[in-house]
């Protein structure tokens, strides 16, 4: 397809971006730390990390995975909020050379056992708070090094030592737990700092993250993202924000977890190239505390998803803030509702922008250009060297305006799914784009739309939720018969997870099944709804029709 997009790209951002100066994220992030060492990296609880800091600390940790044995391709878990420890751990794995594999905390046993497992992942850093769950799976992994670190760890002696009481004692977040072999963050580091860390020749081509997603199906699964695909992205968003940002000046504010995809690239690396100071939010559920951090400093840019944005517009407090610094919020991870973006706008008197992709693309595909002054709608155009596709079903490209799956080629999409390469086949064409199973157009002036999703996937928050996996863990009911599991409008999280129930047992209750759901869900996944039907539609050949559920069938 012709590149129509180029004529609306943002003054001065190139078609093409290069990645030829950079060995590895490793010179990226040794660059920035160098450039920028005297200048604040992260902020979290009031504690100020600079960049000096951040080198030193990532050093040392990296030291001790190398002291206990660690090589150039391990895989290292990481399961924590947004709190200091998780950057330096996050730098130190891959400055060992190592794979940074994410856990989100809030896993259930059942999910944080299976993605353990998958990966193959030889050590653990996971916040107290979670340490209950490791405790129940931790026998059946290849996990050797278990590292458990208290909320306020690197926070100083009396901040640290009143937060945790805070959290131990006062709001009562952390469940007991029995993990001998443990040891804290604490003393990884001084380890590490003893042992010294040995420099690794890292490449391109070589991992960096197994980022976990449920790609086109239930199970969850590592997208493998080479140095080269997280590389590539952070440089193409860099190309995109350069116009606008000064280097060494921004400050943005970080709510969305550093653990997710968005927040990964965008914040903790794309901010980091340009030595912007990071303010971490370790709850952004809780929007007054939220407020009150966001009050204390000149913030420049914020990114988030659709949920956050509202949940901040309805609170009070927030319209009284001083926005006379921010240039920008970027929105993701879920559709940016107009409504949302318009008050967003008018409070702020900043843009609230939308920008696409999935965890497959590092994520980045589409940004709407940063000198637009309203919401259109769209997700943008593609970024630089990004092309966009949009194919029937039999994959021919289809006309402008014309709605197919939205299909990406660029040096962002991941190299595979870890160890499956028959579903890895499933999503790449022939011809090397990725097939995302979103419905979209593009328009006469390169602007692409999604108006739909193809693949059954349950979009909660910004969270990928997948039916399947929904349905697995409501067939492990006993009263349970046969289950449809759908997404179904929410006004507070854009979507959420409905089930369809045949019972067996027909004194089950709604209750006693969503309470069933939350010992083997997240949060997010459990079912908001229950509907008991006395059979389900399927097709010829047994397949639950959840489209014809979702229509009212």
């Amino acid at each position: 397809m012709e590149k129509i997009w180029l004529k609306n790209y943002p003054p001065g951002v190139p078609a093409e971006i290069s990645i030829s100066h950079l060995s590895s994220l490793v010179d990226l992030f040794e660059e920035a730390t160098c450039k920028y060492a005297d200048k604040v990296a992260y902020i979290s609880m009031g504690r100020e990390m600079t960049y000096r800091e951040l080198d030193s600390l990532s050093r040392d940790f990296a030291g001790w995975l190398q002291s206990v044995g660690f090589r150039k391709g391990d895989r290292v878990a990481l399961m924590m909020p947004n709190v200091l420890q998780y950057p330096v751990a996050l730098f130190g794995t891959l400055r060992a050379g190592c794979v940074v594999v994410n856990v989100n905390p809030l896993y259930t046993p059942r999910e944080l056992e299976h993605q353990l497992k998958d990966s193959g992942a030889k050590a653990i850093v996971i916040l107290e708070n979670f340490a209950t769950t490791l405790e129940q799976v931790l026998v059946r992994t290849e996990v050797k090094h278990v590292v458990v670190t208290p909320m306020g760890e690197m926070l100083g002696l009396v901040k640290g030592t009143l937060v945790n009481f805070v959290v131990r004692h006062v709001k009562k977040l952390v469940p007991a737990w029995s993990l001998p072999e443990s040891i804290s963050f604490t003393t990884v580091l001084a380890a590490g700092r003893r042992h010294g860390m040995d420099k690794v020749t890292i490449t391109q081509e070589d991992i960096a993250f197994l980022q976990y997603t449920g790609g086109t199906t239930g199970v969850s699964k590592g997208a493998v993202l080479a140095h080269a695909n997280i590389t590539s992205n952070v440089m193409q968003a860099y190309n995109w924000i350069k116009p606008l940002v000064v280097e060494g000046e921004e400050f943005i504010v970080t709510a969305l977890p550093l653990y997710h995809i968005f927040a990964l690239t965008a914040n903790c690396l794309t901010f980091l190239m340009i030595g912007a100071r990071n303010l971490l939010i370790a709850n952004p559920r809780d929007i007054p505390g939220f407020v009150k951090e966001w009050s204390k400093y000149p913030i420049t840019v914020s990114t988030g998803v659709n949920t956050l944005f509202n949940g901040l517009l309805n609170n009070p407090e927030f319209a009284k803030l001083d926005f006379s610094t921010m240039k920008l919020s970027l929105g993701g991870g879920m559709a940016v509702q107009a409504p949302v973006a318009d008050r967003w706008k008018k409070v702020t008197k900043s843009p609230l922008l939308q920008a696409y992709g999935l965890t497959e693309t590092s994520p980045a595909a589409t940004i709407n250009p940063l000198h637009l002054k309203d919401f259109n709608g769209s997700i943008g155009l593609p970024i630089s060297s990004t092309e966009v596709s949009i194919r029937s079903d039999d994959g021919k490209e289809v006309p402008i305006t014309q709605v197919g799956e939205i299909c990406i080629h660029g040096p962002q999409v991941m190299k595979g799914y870890w160890q499956r390469p028959e579903e890895t086949a499933n999503v790449m064409t022939e011809d090397g784009f990725l097939r995302t199973g979103d419905m979209g157009y593009i328009d006469h002036e390169g602007f692409v739309f999604i108006v739909d999703r193809k693949k059954d996937m349950i979009l909660v928050s910004g969270f990928n939720v997948y039916p399947n996996e929904v349905e697995e863990a409501v067939a492990m009911h006993e009263g349970v018969g046969d289950v449809a599991a759908i997404g179904v409008h929410d006004d507070n999280s854009g979507e959420a997870v409905k089930i369809f129930v045949v019972r067996k047992d027909p004194n089950l209750t709604a209750e006693e099944l969503i309470k069933h759901c939350r010992q083997h869900l997240t949060g997010y996944k459990v079912p908001k709804q229950v509907e008991f039907r006395a059979d389900l539609p399927r097709t010829n050949v047994g397949k639950i029709l959840r489209r014809a559920l979702k229509e009212g069938g």
